[in-house]
């Protein structure tokens, strides 16, 4: 089966996975379900009324934050906030979640442009041209991500050779910073955006599939601006070492001839950012991602709370996540303070991936493979082998099986963006799963 990068991601970990899961992925240039023979996607369009091809999403409905900000961006780790799910938590996942889809948005699909694989617009526009005028924020960075994969030379000479197929670097997310008084009155703090996209590129696909645990290396003690202080992680923590999965550690890590490494580019920005607004303010760090984005987000959290001191309350929301590492990954988390709400979709088998995890005593994933009472040695060459994940941070668990609207989805469905976000504005609690009145977000 071939292969086009203009389908709408969906993360493979798993040849097998990538084969049967292809054909169902839906066009993401045109933001419009093309599906003529899926009886429910076209009475999801009947029931809600709505043009697919230019849904804008509502504005944000969560009430003034002020001084209980740092609640809702987890410093109690959002006890209290999930089941029940409150409400002003749920409309900034609901917003945090259309910053995501701008990073989609913006993405040049189509293999036959000249500029594909970039940025479709500059900075100033790009959160209105996404469909996300009154923000209150503005896009600072544009970032790119490349593949550490190498091209044979073939390949990298020969002009026959499709874009799609010789990529290795491309636009991937951007940084946004608060900019408007009312709006970081109304957060109660300046707030720093990083969004990430999911898969998209065919080198990202290939980095999907490197699903072993990679050793993290040791932070580089030297700066990118002048006065903020770097520190060294301590390597001499308990067993195991920090791990995480190779394809994602490489598309953070990688530069290329032209282009700075990702991992390079967020800590720049931020040491910028934190060199404008460091100390005068409240500031936070929000970084948010769908798919191989919400593990980028989490390497991301994790690099830049090792890197940098005094950091101010970094916060990772995830949709649709992988697993990123393994233990001494997130106690290393742990240890810096990050705080992760990982939004989980029961019925996305991206979420039960990469690897196994077993039960540690310290945190119970409902629908992860447990291997209790196997012997310690199986879990020990397991563990050699690179197939020992954890998972990290709190979870918002929800069910595709829950919406009326979402009976009999297939596997793309269950794990996109917009299926994410329509959960997220009708879970209620796990008592009182879904509103019936929840029908936005299923179509673009």
């Amino acid at each position: 089966m071939k292969l086009t990068t203009s389908f709408r991601p969906l993360y493979p970990t798993q040849t097998l996975l990538l084969t049967t899961t292809t054909s169902y992925i839906q066009q993401a240039k045109p933001y419009k379900l093309k599906q003529p023979h899926n009886n429910i996607v076209q009475s999801i369009e009947k029931m809600i009324n709505l043009e697919s091809h230019n849904v804008s999403p509502p504005p944000s409905s969560s009430k003034k934050l002020g001084k209980r900000w740092m609640e809702y961006q987890g410093m109690n780790n959002w006890e209290g906030l999930l089941d029940p799910l409150d409400n002003n938590l749920r409309a900034e996942i609901l917003r945090y979640g259309h910053f995501v889809d701008a990073a989609y948005k913006s993405f040049e699909f189509n293999p036959s442009s000249p500029s594909y694989a970039s940025c479709r617009f500059p900075n100033t526009t790009l959160l209105d041209k996404c469909g996300l005028p009154n923000t209150g924020y503005k896009v600072t960075k544009q970032l790119h991500a490349t593949s550490g994969i190498q091209l044979h030379p073939w390949v990298k000479n020969n002009c026959n050779v499709p874009t799609w197929v010789s990529t290795q670097s491309s636009y991937i997310g951007y940084v946004a910073v608060c900019d408007n008084k009312e709006e970081i009155k109304r957060l109660g703090r300046r707030d720093v955006v990083v969004a990430y996209r999911g898969t998209t590129t065919c080198f990202e696909w290939l980095e999907n599939l490197r699903a072993t645990l990679t050793h993290l290396p040791i932070p580089c003690k030297r700066g990118f601006q002048k006065g903020i202080t770097l520190e060294l992680e301590d390597q001499s923590g308990s067993p195991p070492p920090p791990m995480v999965e190779s394809g994602f550690l490489s598309l953070y890590t990688s530069p290329c001839n032209f282009e700075p490494s990702l991992q390079h580019m967020v800590r720049q920005e931020i040491a910028q950012i934190l060199q404008t607004y460091g100390g005068r303010e409240p500031l936070s760090f929000t970084l948010i991602g769908h798919s191989l984005g919400a593990a980028l987000a989490i390497l991301t959290a994790y690099d830049i709370s090792t890197v940098f001191t005094r950091l101010p309350m970094v916060t990772v929301i995830s949709f649709g996540g992988p697993r990123v590492g393994n233990r001494g990954f997130r106690r290393r988390l742990e240890k810096k303070g990050t705080k992760i709400l990982r939004v989980v979709n029961s019925d996305d088998v991206v979420t039960k991936m990469p690897g196994f995890v077993f039960h540690d005593g310290h945190m119970e994933s409902r629908c992860s493979v447990h291997m209790e009472g196997v012997s310690g040695w199986i879990r020990k060459i397991m563990e050699k082998e690179g197939w020992l994940y954890t998972e990290v941070g709190e979870e918002l668990r929800l069910s595709s099986r829950d919406s009326p609207y979402l009976n009999g989805a297939n596997v793309a469905t269950c794990h996109e963006l917009n299926t994410y976000l329509h959960l997220v504005d009708g879970f209620i609690s796990s008592k009182c799963p879904f509103r019936a009145t929840a029908k936005r977000f299923l179509l673009r």
